[in-house]
């Protein structure tokens, strides 16, 4: 006998986590519902002439909550983006943003396309045009509707909507706002490529900073010579392998890609990995390492920290029984379907949530948003100040280092370090390693102190939720 296991969507994952979360709270009548649901989406068709002919485009931008304005979340390029997807990628912003405190409602946006089909002047008037579509709605504006990028979209996409923007108000004198993820010279900031990978590493180091929280995933210790895989080596993926590896004695043992995926147990060199992708478009050929075509059956290989960096559902209730990592930290959006997470937490494992683990984007996006703003790079005012100021400190030290001789001696290159400012850059980490402990912070205090609060995800929406409903409350609703 057959039985048919109904998988769910990511849409109705979300939906299931969330009314986990709100089962065990006491909120207004309507008030739940409210929060739930997405607010608008707006869908457009649009046909640009290319290769001789018009080629026809369909294109979304939901809009989940306006509790806070702008509205954030990023734009997607994709062949399987679709209204459902859309939606529930907005609702996640909203929690997101809340749980994080970046001060924006959740929206999110995206174009049925592969961009890989696509010469970049082709994608650049699709790009444009799709902008076009959205601006004059006001669907994207600094004051109501903030993109960024997403999936298959980057700095060039952010530049050419920017530009867009521009042109089609020209007198907006804060118009590089309209859009974060940009390149540096065209109002991006320092930081914000590695940012999302970044908030996943102090994440990382934020959870094993308690043993509380190490001790119910089984494991021990800090996160030197943990043995890591990551799914994905994208942008998000690679540079939270890389700096795990890098400053934290991480072992990249697993690096899975969509041509398969490579294994070695000794580790491998992320950069290197990087670099033969790049060139031959796959990890196939790879040197130093195993190969396996079947790449999704490295999921379930022994590990201490899986880390899933690109796709929805790639952990679902056909594979979630035998997936043997401790501790999940969830890079992508939506890896782990709601059918997954109840196998998991079953079997206890421990999982930190999409919702905080990949929230370094929207975080140093808002920095960005905020320097677009205020016209004036971060570190600009103060870094000299510093300098002068740790220069009397440094003479001074000299001055006793050569009164005591060798009894006090400084160490190697503390000069050289102590005498650097704070740049645009460092000020960036400093504010997004803030922010990730902070909110981690605040979902462990629900997660050790409710009894009836078993795992981070439920905590963290717990958290979101009650925030939100705050917001709402306070306009009177």
């Amino acid at each position: 006998m057959t039985v048919n296991i109904h998988e769910p969507s990511f849409r109705e994952s979300v939906d299931l986590m969330f009314n986990r979360a709100v089962a065990l709270m006491d909120l207004p009548a309507g008030l739940e519902e409210k929060i739930r649901v997405c607010n608008a989406t707006y869908t457009v068709r649009f046909g640009v002439r290319l290769r001789g002919r018009i080629q026809t485009f369909t294109g979304y931008r939901s809009v989940h909550s306006e509790h806070m304005e702008p509205v954030k979340g990023g734009i997607r390029y994709a062949p399987t983006v679709n209204q459902d997807e859309v939606e529930a990628l907005a609702a996640l912003m909203t929690y997101k943003c809340a749980l994080v405190e970046a001060p924006f409602g959740g929206s999110k946006g995206g174009l049925c396309i592969d961009p890989r089909e696509w010469e970049p002047h082709e994608l650049e008037l699709i790009t444009r045009r799709f902008a076009y579509e959205l601006i004059k709605r006001d669907m994207i504006n600094p004051a109501q509707n903030v993109p960024a990028p997403d999936m298959g979209t980057g700095e060039r996409e952010m530049a050419w909507i920017a530009d867009q923007y521009a042109r089609m108000n020209t007198t907006d004198i804060n118009a590089k706002a309209c859009v974060t993820g940009k390149p540096l010279h065209a109002g991006g900031i320092a930081g914000r490529v590695e940012a999302t990978g970044r908030g996943v590493q102090y994440a990382l180091r934020e959870f094993f900073r308690d043993a509380r929280d190490v001790e119910k995933s089984g494991l021990t210790g800090t996160l030197d010579g943990k043995r890591v895989i990551v799914q994905g080596l994208g942008n998000v993926g690679y540079h939270a392998a890389k700096f795990l590896r890098e400053e934290d004695g991480a072992k990249i043992i697993g690096i899975i890609e969509r041509d398969g995926a490579l294994y070695n147990p000794d580790g491998l060199d992320v950069d290197a990995v990087r670099e033969w992708i790049v060139k031959h478009g796959g990890v196939t050929g790879f040197p130093d390492a195993s190969h396996t075509v079947e790449g999704g059956t490295l999921l379930e290989e022994d590990c201490d920290i899986l880390i899933p960096a690109a796709l929805e559902g790639v952990i679902n209730m056909s594979n979630a029984a035998r997936v043997k990592a401790p501790l999940i930290i969830e890079a992508a959006n939506g890896p782990i379907t709601a059918g997954a997470d109840d196998i998991l937490r079953d079997r206890g494992v421990v999982i930190i949530p999409d919702m905080y683990a990949n929230a370094g984007g929207v975080t140093v996006s808002y920095f960005e948003w905020v320097k677009n703003l205020s016209h004036i790079r971060f570190g600009r005012m103060q870094r000299r100040q510093e300098e002068a100021r740790n220069e009397m400190i440094i003479r001074e030290l000299e001055r006793l280092d050569a009164a005591l001789g060798d009894t006090w001696v400084m160490t190697p290159d503390f000069k050289t370090k102590y005498m650097q400012g704070a740049g645009e850059l460092e000020l960036v980490r400093s504010g997004l390693d803030d922010t990730m402990r902070t909110a981690y912070q605040s979902m462990r205090e629900v997660w050790h102190s409710r009894g009836d609060v078993a795992d981070l995800r439920t905590a963290s929406y717990l958290v979101a939720i009650e925030k939100i409903a705050k917001s709402y409350q306070a306009k009177g609703l």
